[in-house]
């Protein structure tokens, strides 16, 4: 699947996501249009409940619309099987969340090697590219220090190094300094500015408008529509 330049890597065309039937039906998007070019800084912003969480969902394959289309680096995937989503996610994906999702009592290198483990990379061809990429997020000198021992902020860099380490063409992150304070929260920011400038497709979810501030695009979603699409230095 190439995710070169010239169109966009991800694009919702009419997309529309519904859940229940009936007088319970709750229409989540509502024929949502996005394209996100490659190398693009893009924040998803909006209240609870604004359908940004699920187009974030879409965008990670891990649902599809009810309606309308999905595509990624060109190909449809909107019909995609399962097992199709679940290669994408693998090799062109990676997914960075507020809540670190990393394994206590086990080392940063073991879980920055993890995802490399279910794509069944041999022992030592694993740990020298968990390595590389602790060392692209600052953390080489605590590779091996179990995840319970490292600060929030520290913790947040494994998670990103972890989603870096299958070189994704996309990488998403909801709410990736929820957790953290005013401080860290800055430097886990400037750390992805950083990796956007290297060339990576970054969208992040956030509700934090300091936050969305760092990325170059602001798409703000309400009841299941976007309702802007602001670029740097416009209103």
């Amino acid at each position: 699947m190439s995710t070169g330049a010239g169109r966009p890597l991800v694009q919702l065309a009419a997309a529309s996501k519904i859940y229940g039937a009936g007088a319970a039906a709750v229409r989540a998007l509502d024929s949502v249009d996005l394209a996100v070019e490659a190398g693009a800084f893009v924040a998803i912003t909006g209240a609870s409940g604004s359908g940004k969480s699920t187009a974030m969902n879409i965008l990670g394959c891990l649902d599809r619309p009810s309606s309308g289309s999905y595509r990624f680096a060109g190909r449809p995937l909107e019909s995609a099987p399962r097992e199709v989503l679940a290669l994408v996610r693998r090799h062109f994906i990676g997914f960075v969340f507020q809540g670190f999702n990393l394994l206590p009592r086990t080392s940063a290198l073991e879980n920055v090697e993890l995802p490399l483990v279910y794509r069944g990379m041999p022992a030592g061809a694993r740990r020298d590219r968990a390595r590389a990429a602790l060392e692209r997020v600052g953390l080489g000198n605590r590779a091996c220090h179990s995840v319970s021992e490292l600060s929030g902020g520290q913790q947040q860099r494994v998670a990103i190094a972890r989603a870096l380490v299958c070189e994704p063409a996309l990488l998403l992150a909801d709410e990736p300094t929820g957790n953290l304070d005013s401080k860290t929260s800055r430097e886990i920011m400037e750390l992805l500015s950083g990796l956007n400038r290297a060339g990576l497709t970054i969208v992040m979810v956030t509700h934090e408008p300091d936050i969305a501030a760092w990325a170059e695009r602001e798409v703000r979603f309400k009841d299941g529509r976007i309702v802007a699409d602001l670029r740097r230095g416009e209103g």
